[in-house]
């Protein structure tokens, strides 16, 4: 008898544990250096004109970082010329195996590299303090597609230009670089973003820049780190 209460005892114990363990909240951290390769982050572009899309000269791939940082590294590089006045350029990962239709907090830190010195003048605005830099979660993929008068917009509500939030995304400082020159360097922004999964547990991240700059960015992503953490 005593044998088998132990037994029973030793089963409630490994059941409550277990339903414990599923009550826990759920922290999930992505890491992405891109020396390592894309790690499934797609680029995009949107607020341009497909008509004479050339004239953009828009661009993104994996590439080494410019002199003079560590060429023996690779980054995220993105780049276009802002004809538009308002070119967006973007990144986004999908995220799956979260809990379904539950919140959680993005806390996102980002380092890429920019050549837009600090206090520059430009067309428009400043090439560094009239970007401004971006990060968010949707539940629907961040996509860009051309409207009725071929004008590629984003079917979420992003940011705009250095200052403005959108539903879907919000603004966490611009590319200025710190210095007084235009070169390359590596800086660092970070930020926070909540939102809830759909039906299936799915989140896309998103980071970007939206440009009042009227002329050429050129940007590196080198590493971005995103941890969601369920609330």
């Amino acid at each position: 008898m005593r044998r088998l209460f132990f037994s029973a005892t030793a089963t409630l114990l490994f059941l409550a544990a277990c339903e414990k363990d599923e009550d826990t909240d759920q922290t999930i951290s992505i890491h992405t250096d891109f020396s390592d390769g894309k790690d499934g982050w797609q680029g995009g572009f949107s607020e341009y004109s497909g008509t004479n899309a050339e004239i953009y000269e828009l661009e993104e791939g994996i590439a080494p970082l410019p002199p003079p940082l560590d060429e023996s590294k690779s980054g995220y590089r993105t780049s276009g010329i802002n004809r538009s006045d308002d070119l967006f350029m973007y990144l986004t990962k999908r995220v799956q195996g979260l809990k379904p239709n539950t919140s959680y907090r993005g806390r996102f830190s980002l380092q890429l590299a920019s050549n837009a010195r600090s206090g520059g003048v430009g067309a428009g605005g400043a090439p560094g303090e009239s970007v401004g830099l971006g990060i968010g979660l949707t539940i629907k993929e961040p996509r860009s597609a051309p409207d009725n008068d071929n004008f590629y917009r984003m079917n979420i509500d992003k940011i705009h230009q250095c200052c403005t939030d959108g539903n879907d995304m919000i603004v966490i400082g611009d590319i200025a670089n710190g210095t007084d020159d235009y070169v390359y360097t590596l800086i660092d922004r970070s930020g926070e973003f909540t939102a809830t999964t759909d039906h299936q547990g799915v989140l896309w991240i998103i980071v970007g820049t939206d440009s009042g700059f009227e002329g050429r960015t050129t940007l590196y992503y080198s590493i971005i780190n995103v941890t969601l953490e369920e609330i």
